[in-house]
């Protein structure tokens, strides 16, 4: 059986880099590969992929949000997280989003291939180190709208594009964030989003 792989990294050196390092398998074939956080339920919806290696930190759309509409679109296809970002935060967003491995983009190669593998054949890889340090990060203060505006905030969206984009009044955005700097004790929107995104709660 051969696995089908979708690969989603914005970076476009190291998204043909994953693609011939994943392709060259015998037993694996990338069936696409895009650049976007948008671009990826659509295209798992196209070729039907075993399992999807997404990194977290896309244009248009965050990997994880993607990976968790792919679950319920396509529950057949097993999310891998591929990612830089090293925070216990992300792996814990990862854990609710529910999918099934994250590893380092410095893992060696034959790690992320095994790990395809394990995946496709219903297992999990999650990184060890990065596990351990997770139980020490506590539960996000914020609810998922507070999560939701800020993370908008922090791509860039004045609170009415923000409203626009979640279905909000315009004062709704403006108190959930008013609301997510007061519950992180920050000092400002910029001090929040610094301390939601160490924390990986956005």
């Amino acid at each position: 059986m051969v696995i089908r792989v979708l690969v989603a990294e914005d970076v476009r050196l190291l998204r043909e880099a994953l693609v011939d390092l994943i392709g060259y398998e015998d037993d694996i074939e990338v069936v696409a590969s895009v650049e976007t956080g948008d671009a990826i339920v659509p295209a798992a919806v196209r070729v039907r992929p075993d399992v999807a290696v997404i990194d977290i930190e896309l244009p248009e759309r965050d990997g994880l949000d993607a990976a968790a509409e792919l679950r319920d679109v396509l529950p057949d296809c097993r999310t891998l997280i591929l990612t830089g970002v090293g925070r216990p935060g992300n792996l814990r967003r990862s854990a609710r989003a529910k999918v099934a491995g994250f590893m380092l983009k410095d893992s060696r190669p034959q790690e992320l291939v095994a790990a395809i593998r394990t995946i496709a054949a219903g297992g999990q890889v999650i990184d060890p180190q990065l596990a351990f340090a997770a139980l020490d990060v506590a539960d996000s203060p914020l609810t998922e709208r507070e999560a939701d505006v800020l993370r908008l905030t922090s791509e860039g969206l004045n609170p009415r594009e923000t409203a626009a984009r979640l279905h909000l009044t315009y004062g709704t955005a403006r108190n959930y964030l008013a609301t997510a700097v007061t519950k992180l004790g920050a000092r400002n929107r910029v001090d929040a989003i610094r301390i939601a995104t160490q924390a990986g709660w956005i």
